[in-house]
């Protein structure tokens, strides 16, 4: 998105797509810090000062997240940034919190959710009408800090309805619309905060009618667990991310979802920009002009498929892949 600067009021504000730097900011130059654990020992890690000079890219509770953040920080320490990685922070309203205090400074996003999460009241569906509503949402959420977006990937990942091919012949579900008509008879299994999120319980109420019979609790962003409820039947509703390898794997069925109440989610970087430079933010807008989702899918069968692998170690090969590592 190549747009000018725009001002609103007396304060201005950078624009996703300005060149190798661009940004989509929060608030004026002020100086400030998916899945869904709610831990208080999570709060209280997030908190912890890093070391002077050092970039700490912190991530979510999922394997996803993990491996993305790993993908910035071995970006920017290959461009001689030095920056650590700090995992599993937990839910986005921990992780967050953590931006605004700057006790961490980088994070994988979400574009969709994160701005739901800044605005519930938000209408934006598609990428781009998501991208010109975050700077006035993020500047309304942290208006003392110093919070952008940079470049969005084209990789893109969301949450999503998912059933078991039995559960899908048994109610001729092929949409979210057709889950509504027998969602009483139905358990859901997603995150906790899933009850509460705009896109959530909330949503499938107001823009299908949908009240599920029951709620189960799952927070592992959509993981084993959530897919173990699902294959025995405690769940017959999982709200899986559409680049989960588990979901071709066990020949699940991913729900239509014609009012879009998952909208556009793409990949992108969440910044305090009073601590990442120019510098920094052409080295992660270099890694979104190459993730796709494509990549996200791999990466997710590396880390979360039969291989476990490390998520450091599949973010490395995908750096070196892409020439962005020796």
């Amino acid at each position: 998105m190549n747009n000018p600067f725009h001002r609103r009021s007396s304060r201005t504000r950078l624009r996703a797509g300005l060149g190798a730097t661009g940004v989509l900011t929060a608030a004026a130059l002020v100086l400030s810090g998916c899945g869904a654990n709610d831990d208080p020992q999570a709060e209280e890690t997030a908190s912890s000062a890093p070391a002077s000079g050092e970039l700490v890219v912190g991530s979510a509770d999922f394997p996803e997240s993990q491996v993305i953040a790993e993908i910035y920080a071995g970006a920017l320490n290959s461009a001689g940034i030095t920056a650590t990685t700090r995992p599993n922070i937990g839910s986005r309203e921990i992780y967050y919190r953590a931006l605004e205090d700057g006790s961490v400074q980088i994070l994988p996003e979400y574009s969709g959710n994160l701005l739901l999460f800044a605005d519930p009241e938000a209408t934006a569906e598609s990428a781009g009408e998501i991208m010109d509503a975050l700077p006035e949402a993020l500047e309304q959420e942290s208006p003392d800090a110093n919070i952008a977006v940079l470049e969005p990937a084209e990789a893109e990942s969301k949450d999503a309805m998912v059933v078991t091919q039995a559960t899908a012949e048994k109610y001729g579900l092929e949409s979210i619309e057709d889950m509504a008509k027998v969602c009483d008879q139905l358990t859901i299994g997603a995150p906790t905060t899933f009850q509460e999120r705009a896109y959530g319980l909330p949503g499938l109420l107001e823009k299908y009618g949908c009240e599920p019979g029951g709620f189960e609790a799952i927070n592992d962003g959509g993981g084993e667990a959530t897919l173990q409820a699902l294959l025995t039947d405690r769940i017959q509703v999982a709200d899986i991310y559409t680049t989960t390898p588990s979901i071709e794997e066990n020949g699940l069925v991913v729900l239509e979802d014609p009012e879009n109440n998952f909208i556009a989610q793409q990949v992108l970087p969440l910044v305090n920009l009073d601590a990442v430079n120019d510098q920094a933010r052409e080295v992660l807008n270099n890694v979104s002009s190459m993730l796709t989702t494509e990549d996200l899918i791999e990466l997710n069968q590396a880390v979360s498929g039969d291989r476990k692998e490390d998520p450091k170690t599949a973010a490395e090969r995908w750096l070196k892949e892409k020439g962005l590592m020796e």
